[in-house]
């Protein structure tokens, strides 16, 4: 044989498995023919075990890195390998027909073969392990944020992104699925909603991705949006095919249409607008499509997030207070501490920024502010001799996984010796994702301590006998929603619930009070109904300090 043909070979083999990711693609026999016809080897069979014990129950897969169509069993060398993992590779070379028989030269370069052969193949199994870790989510099975990345980033560098849509989805109340069926049920009711969407999918672009949780993310051609859409929107999806038993599934849903290449955006946009898409449908409506009205949105967000730590810092938030009516005398009877900015030379109203605040941790900052502005008033109304009613102030759920969270509170009271009977704390019923632990512990120390507490928005939630059964409220805060309306249909109802919750509230010995009291009618439905206390624009709106002080030291009486 010849050095240098040898050598040549030898070279060509190795620098073409480099380029190959996959050793057993078709692409790796022609790169060893070559090496291979100077070594005189007609046939290279693989042969791959799991572990010790496959081997031994025959249970293997093979492969053929090569073969030229003419070689005999007179000959061979085998070789087992056993990887770091416990595999169990075996490779047998087999002589060619027409060569003749391997000298110590030619077994040896053979053994070096099938060194770098093995190499290869590790190196191989490595970079599909690397791919898969970094491209696929284990626990379903399914792509996960980067595939999506990767993939838009592919159809940019190609022109075709604008031919495609980016769709963010979660799966509604999917962890009360969980507890009603069981993590191992909910989990194979997860795979089978998702993979009823693959199934309209083409894959070479079109990819359902895990972000996490219940939380996915899906390029798609443009003309395969309705049909996702329509899927998302519900199915039903049966537990277990034995069984007949069925759970409805659904989304809520962001859906970016990407614009036409003239209006190209970056791959990370694409995620970021999606994204805005996504969060806005989940407090708005199912479905919410990404526009520049989003953007101005976002910018807007991102304002106020970078503008409150000094607009808190120069007290640029200022305490209003809108009166509780007793409507046995029409007086005031208590107040609420609503908050307003005043920001750049004009007054910002609550919905623009308290809903950006919620989203983070500002939002409790903003209520310590708040509930220390309202005692600095009522230490100054007590010091100088002023009427003093009780004032509610309002506390976001975000706070109840604070485990300081009543030392923090009864701390801001007592520096400004306030009597706790002179504040009550509003928690709303509308959340549903605090822990009910965390609420009963913060209701149950402020009712130690005489701190008044109210339940907001009371009606609206979907656990709310529950929650005044179970904790020791003071106040019930009846909804608006509660009160007949002259554009709804359902106004006998709502005066059948109205009457019996506030007869159930005074019975449980609970203080009751009507939130949006508006017209009239609102008020002789709370008077008919011995509710005693309203608040609402009927009789006053919420009001600055010096206003409402004015109230206060008039005795002031609605004549409404």
């Amino acid at each position: 044989m010849n050095t240098n043909e040898y050598l040549t070979a030898l070279e060509k083999f190795i620098n073409g498995m480099y380029v190959i990711p996959d050793t057993l693609s078709p692409e790796t026999s022609e790169i060893m023919e070559d090496l291979c016809y100077v070594l005189k080897i007609g046939k290279i069979d693989f042969i791959a075990y799991d572990n010790e014990a496959s081997e031994h129950m025959g249970l293997f897969k093979s492969y053929c890195f090569y073969d030229c169509g003419g070689s005999c069993d007179g000959d061979y060398i085998t070789r087992r390998l056993i990887t770091p993992d416990e595999n169990i590779a075996v490779y047998k070379i087999i002589l060619r027909d027409d060569a003749d028989e391997w000298t110590q030269l030619d077994r040896a370069r053979i053994e070096v073969f099938i060194s770098l052969l093995s190499t290869f193949n590790a190196r191989a199994r490595l970079l599909k392990l690397t791919h898969r870790l970094t491209f696929f989510d284990s626990e379903l099975n399914m792509f996960n944020l980067k595939q999506f990345m990767k993939t838009v980033r592919q159809l940019c560098k190609e022109e075709r992104i604008e031919d495609y849509t980016a769709v963010y989805f979660n799966l509604k109340r999917f962890s009360i699925v969980n507890q009603q069926i069981g993590r191992e049920n909910g989990t194979r009711v997860m795979k089978k909603f998702i993979s009823m969407i693959d199934d309209l999918l083409d894959h070479k672009y079109e990819f359902v991705c895990r972000i996490g949780g219940d939380n996915f993310i899906i390029i798609l051609a443009d003309e395969k949006l309705k049909p996702v859409l329509d899927l998302l929107k519900g199915t039903g999806i049966s537990i277990d095919d034995s069984k007949s038993e069925r759970i409805f599934i659904s989304a809520t849903v962001g859906v970016y249409v990407i614009p036409d290449m003239e209006s190209f955006v970056l791959p990370t946009d694409i995620m970021d607008r999606v994204s805005m898409a996504f969060h806005l449908a989940k407090v708005t409506q199912d479905v919410v499509y990404f526009d520049d009205n989003l953007l101005t949105r976002s910018k807007r967000h991102n304002d106020i997030t970078a503008s409150f730590p000094k607009a808190l810092e120069d007290e640029e938030f200022l305490v209003y207070y809108q009166p509780k009516i007793a409507l046995d005398g029409r007086n005031i009877a208590g107040a609420e501490a609503l908050s307003r900015w005043f920001h750049n030379g004009r007054l910002i109203s609550p919905a623009d920024f308290i809903p950006v605040l919620e989203q983070g941790r500002d939002i409790c900052k903003l209520d310590f502010y708040v509930l220390d502005k309202v005692c600095r008033d009522m230490r100054k109304w007590l010091d100088t001799g002023k009427k003093v009613v009780r004032i509610s102030v309002n506390l976001s759920r975000r706070h109840l996984s604070d485990m300081d969270l009543l030392d923090r509170i009864v701390e801001i009271i007592d520096r400004h010796n306030v009597p706790h009977e002179l504040i009550e704390i509003e928690l709303t019923e509308t959340t549903a994702d605090v822990e009910f632990k965390d609420l009963k512990r913060t209701i149950s120390g402020l009712h130690k301590t005489g701190i008044s507490t109210s339940v907001d928005d009371f009606g609206i939630g979907y656990s709310s006998l529950n929650l005044i059964k179970e904790l020791p409220w003071n106040v019930l805060k009846l909804d608006k929603s509660l009160l007949p309306d002259n554009n709804s249909n359902n106004n006998e109802q709502k005066g059948i619930m109205f009457k019996y919750i506030v007869a159930m509230a005074q019975e449980m010995g609970l203080e009751c009070i009507a939130e949006g009291v508006e017209t009239r009618e609102h008020v002789e439905l709370l008077t008919s109904n011995c509710c005693k206390l309203a608040q609402g624009y009927y009789f006053d709106k919420p009001l600055p300090v010096g206003e409402f002080e004015k109230r206060l030291d008039a005795n002031y009486i609605y004549d409404k």
